[in-house]
Parts: structure tokens; sequence; C-alpha cells
């Protein structure tokens, strides 16, 4: 196997998701490409990053990870390449020299991370095919191929309304990888404060409260959108430096009160059964009312 020197690894920057870490690895393992699938925020570059770190180093240097970010604006010659005039007056139009190659030659021998793929438009889908499928590429008129040997990791967002089809010869392509928010609050906590930063003392009940108001909302059945675990990271981070700028050496719950509507507010989408009623601000308002006055801050 191409990759065993993942059999004793561990996605070590990623906490919990331990079921995703499994699937990946063994997606790995077959030399399969793959996409993960899930919220914003929920760790899914961190985890492809992570991937790039642990895979075989070709002559002593780290693989590559080359990072594209899924756009209708990306074009087939961003990822395959195109001709370099200047070079083609030099060495001729049809010469390898003249070839300035794209992004999945670059990711050759290590990782070609695709970023909210299902932002690209069928065009680029067509471009990656023979690539995904047979690691190389046949470019118009040359008569060699080039080598693109990479594992591919895509995103993929399902929430996303603003998207372009993935056709089934493209996504038949790939095996799934879905991932999930943390799975418990211990392991929220976790995350929030290995990458949250720590400016003033912030208590931990507080906290715990805070991470919990959070859960709550995305097990609320009014909500669509879920906050993700960058809107825990800025209720950690936000009271610190509200209640610093009050003069307090510690967070209280008013800083939380302060900051909360900003930092939540745009990062939930309420059902239409409810946002015809009701403003998202207005709604973690009251919810957090709610929260606190069943005890949930004490």
């Amino acid at each position: 196997m191409r990759y065993e020197n993942l059999l004793n690894k561990d996605f070590e920057d990623i906490l919990g998701q331990d079921d995703v870490k499994k699937h990946l690895k063994s997606a790995l393992l077959s030399e399969r490409n793959i996409v993960l699938v899930g919220a914003p925020g929920i760790g899914k570059t961190t985890l492809a990053k992570n991937v790039a770190k642990l895979m075989p180093k070709p002559e002593g240097k780290q693989a590559p990870f080359i990072r594209v970010q899924g756009s209708p604006d990306l074009t087939a010659e961003d990822l395959i390449g195109d001709i370099d005039p200047i070079k083609a007056l030099k060495y001729g139009p049809t010469s390898k020299e003249a070839f300035s190659p794209g992004k999945i030659f670059q990711a050759n021998k290590g990782v070609l991370f695709f970023d909210e793929i299902n932002r690209c438009s069928e065009k680029l889908q067509n471009a990656l095919l023979q690539a995904l499928e047979e690691k190389k590429v046949t470019i118009g008129s040359y008569k060699v191929d080039f080598d693109a040997d990479f594992v591919f990791i895509g995103t993929m967002n399902p929430e996303d309304t603003s998207t372009e089809p993935l056709s089934d010869v493209f996504l038949d392509r790939f095996d799934l990888v879905y991932m999930h928010y943390p799975e418990s609050m211990e392991i929220e906590k976790k995350i929030v404060k290995n990458s949250g930063k720590q400016i003033i003392e912030f208590p931990e009940q507080l906290l715990e409260a805070c991470l919990k108001f959070i859960r709550n909302l995305r097990e609320d059945e009014n909500i669509d959108k879920k906050p993700s675990v960058r809107a825990s990271i800025g209720l950690y981070e936000r009271p610190q430096t509200h209640a610093m700028l009050s003069n307090r050496k510690k967070v209280a719950i008013e800083d939380i009160q302060a900051i909360l509507i900003s930092v939540i507010s745009h990062r939930i989408r309420l059902k239409p059964s409810i946002k015809y009623l009701k403003k998202p601000e207005d709604y973690v308002k009251e919810e957090f009312e709610k929260f606190c006055e069943k005890g949930g801050c004490l």
C-alpha cells in the first residue's frame, strides 16, 4: 500500500471525529479520491492539511499541499495550466518548456485540496476527470501525457444554496466522508481553547454556559442553518475583549450579552415559518434570555 505509513498515525490536529478519521484513513489507504461533506467551521480544511503532513515526503521534503478555492470564476487554465507566450516564442508553442503548469501539477506527489468543490462549474469538473481517473493529463496538441499523481480532497457544504450541481460522472470519482459538529461539550471546549485567544480570565462556568447555548441552538427545530464552531470561538474571544474594554479583569455575563448578537445572529438562518415573524437578532436575544431564566447562565 502506498500510504501504509498512515496505519499507525492519527490526525492529531482534529479533536474528536473518530469515525471521520477512520473513514478518511480507510479511503487514503485504498487511494480513493475524497470529498469531506459538512457545515462550515467543523474542521474540514484542518483535516485536509493534517493529511498532507502525514503523507510520504518525496526526497525528504514536506509533501506539497496545494489549495484551490472553488468559485464560478475559476478556469480550466487555473487548474491545468496554459501556454506561456514568451516561452512559446523561445521554444515553440507545442514544446513542453512553453507550458506553464497549473494547480494540479503543482500538487504532484502531494495533496490537491479543493475547497467548496460544489462552487465550480461543469467545465471545471470535466477538466478534472482524467486526472482523477488516470493520474495523468493530456493537454491540447501535446503528444505526451503529464503526470498528475496527487491525493484529491475536496470539501462541500450541503447547506450552501449558491452552488453548482455536481454531475453524476464527476461524483462517481469520489467517496464522500461526512463530518459533524463536535460530539461532546468537552471536545468543543478543548477546540475553543486551542483555537481561540485567551486574553483575560473566562470563568469555566460561563464558558460552559456559552457552549451549551450554542449546542442548544444546533438542536433548535426553528433553525435551518446551525451556528458553527466559529460561533463558539467568537463567544470565547469577544466577551474577553469586551470585559477588558470595560475595565474588568474577568468575563461577566454582561460581556456575553453585549456581543451575543454580533457573533451569532448572522451565523444562523431561521426556517421560513419563523423568519417572516422574527429577525435572527431578536430570536437569538430572546432564546438567550430564556436560557438564562432556566438557570443556564448560573
